[in-house]
């Protein structure tokens, strides 16, 4: 049985979890609005106030962090969780941020592409060339939601582009080694999706049988479907090409082969388990949000993890 051990708790709905170099562990606390260094004692310090809804984070090639930000949700306590809701009456915009970790400077770098307004940045991966990629989850509203995509942008506000539209509830996203496959988590279909990646910004389309409507979002090709009642959230792809996804209903981490073939469980003790990422000195521990609970904990994982590009 793997041992889960607790690294921090009292955390406001943790997601984006970054594993840093010094043993620390960066979080966003999307209730809280704050991007957040859980250090390896245990103790949190906050790093940055951002505002709205803070959900994906990545360490971008000049060192900051840079935040998906989903505009915010409303919020409920069930049964000792907290638990996100409809959007909030607040709610102005989605937006992509850089913070500057050193000083907590925040700016804003995108909050449209293409005169489309982003709606809900939600999870963020960057490329060995320096440009990140991102999905915008959307927002929910009391009949309607909405369809949203995958974005494609460089860290100095001067591009963006999306690069697949529509898809319904895009979440995890992450590449694989050697920045070869981009995989995105549908959360409401429990669908992880993949695409070759042919350069920055760039995806294979793969033609399906019948035309465009009947192949997957983009020309992508189906990794897994999930069965039964379980939403995917956020995801990490670890040194041999299987993907790890944050698992809800049935909280936890699911892990998928490269080939789709296999799937492993680890059952985690939180039906909102939002998101995991690796790190330490062999990147085999895991560190996963446990987000209605407000936990971070760790594990030890079965396989090194990726390293991502530009990571410290």
């Amino acid at each position: 049985m793997t041992k889960i051990r607790e690294i921090t708790q009292g955390l406001q709905f943790p997601e984006g979890p970054v594993a840093m170099d010094d043993g620390s562990v960066l979080v966003v606390e999307i209730k809280r609005g704050t991007l957040t260094r859980v250090k390896a004692d245990g103790k949190q310090q906050i790093i940055a106030n951002v505002g709205g809804g803070p959900n994906g984070a990545a360490i971008g090639p000049d060192g900051a962090c840079y935040i998906c930000n989903d505009g915010g949700f409303e919020w409920m306590e069930m049964d000792g969780m907290t638990v996100p809701g409809h959007t909030p009456h607040s709610y102005t915009r989605g937006s992509i941020q850089r913070v500057d970790i050193n000083t907590g400077k925040v700016e804003v770098l995108y909050t449209q592409c293409d005169g489309h307004a982003l709606k809900g940045p939600n999870d963020i991966v960057f490329d060995k060339h320096g440009g990140m990629w991102f999905t915008d989850f959307g927002k929910t509203y009391d009949r309607s939601r909405d369809r949203t995509g995958i974005f494609y942008a460089k860290t100095d506000g001067s591009f963006i582009k999306e690069v697949v539209f529509p898809m319904d509830g895009p979440n995890g996203i992450g590449l694989g080694p050697n920045d070869n496959m981009l995989y995105v988590a549908e959360t409401f279909t429990a669908r992880v999706w993949q695409w070759e990646v042919t350069g920055p910004g760039e995806l294979k389309r793969v033609a399906g049988v019948g035309g465009p409507l009947l192949e997957g979002p983009g020309g992508a090709t189906l990794l897994t479907g999930l069965p039964g009642y379980q939403l995917l959230d956020s995801l990490a792809v670890d040194a041999e090409g299987w993907v790890s996804v944050a698992t809800i209903i049935n909280g936890g981490i699911t892990s998928i082969s490269p080939d789709g073939k296999k799937i492993e469980h680890l059952a985690l003790p939180d039906p909102l388990t939002t998101n995991v990422c690796f790190g330490g000195k062999d990147m085999r521990t895991a560190y996963a949000t446990l987000s209605g609970t407000g936990k971070l904990v760790a594990y030890d994982s079965p396989r090194a993890g990726l390293r991502l590009n530009f990571n410290a």
